[in-house]
């Protein structure tokens, strides 16, 4: 395998006297799309907002591309929070515009295709969205990007399950070699065809890591193993 383009050591943060993660340890390679999955809140928003460099005071060491965090790496990493970061007034034309501004890597043309493929007009106002076509638009703006690091946290838990299939076979037929995808999600059973590996954190750190081939060589599923891990945790 090549050169990792992710590398996390021993990564901790804490939020006043409660430690979220208490060391956080794995490598990720271009090519790949993984699966992040853990019970609510155990840290996966945390750790994509650190990889993202939207959290600084933590604990341990994190390299993309053999930097720190930092502007540059920033300039790398498209990352779609799990609350809309678009202001409402905005209509989906005025947000592509306003991410065509922001993002020199940013494809208007792409974004304006995927505004058609699911169905939402450049004129509709983000206050008049369902949580589903502002999840839409959301994840068209962020995916058209030529970023090398997606961070994609829930995207798709106000999707109806038909668009859910449109928007996952949009990311597969659109992820580049060149790329990484990081996703958190708790849809295991509908997103599970997508991922190379799997991530599973509790307690703060890495339960399993692990390719899906190698779970289902074991004659279970994903949404198996992780119910296997996790059974205690509610």
């Amino acid at each position: 395998m090549s050169e990792s383009f992710i590398k996390l050591r021993n990564v901790q943060k804490s939020y006043a006297k409660k430690r979220v993660l208490t060391g956080i340890d794995f490598e990720l390679y271009k090519g790949q799309i993984v699966g992040l999955f853990g019970p609510n809140g155990c840290g996966k928003t945390t750790l994509l907002k650190i990889i993202a460099g939207l959290i600084h005071d933590y604990e341990g060491s994190l390299s993309i591309d053999g930097h720190s965090p930092s502007s540059e790496t920033k300039q790398l990493t498209a990352f779609l929070p799990d609350k809309m970061f678009l202001f409402d007034w905005m209509t989906a034309g005025q947000a592509i515009s306003y991410f065509a501004d922001f993002y020199r890597d940013f494809n208007t043309d792409k974004a304006k295709e995927l505004l058609q493929k699911f169905s939402l007009s450049e004129k509709e106002k983000i206050k008049n969205m369902s949580k589903g076509m502002q999840e839409k638009l959301m994840l068209s703006l962020v995916m058209s990007r030529s970023a090398k690091l997606f961070l994609l946290d829930e995207p798709l838990g106000g999707v109806d399950p038909a668009s859910r299939e449109a928007i996952l076979n949009f990311i597969m037929e659109n992820h580049s070699e060149d790329s990484i995808i990081l996703m958190a999600t708790h849809l295991i059973n509908d997103l599970e065809r997508m991922f190379e590996r799997v991530i599973f954190i509790g307690d703060g750190k890495v339960l399993v890591d692990d390719s899906v081939e190698n779970i289902k060589s074991r004659g279970i599923s994903v949404e198996d193993a992780f119910k296997e891990v996790f059974r205690n945790a509610w």
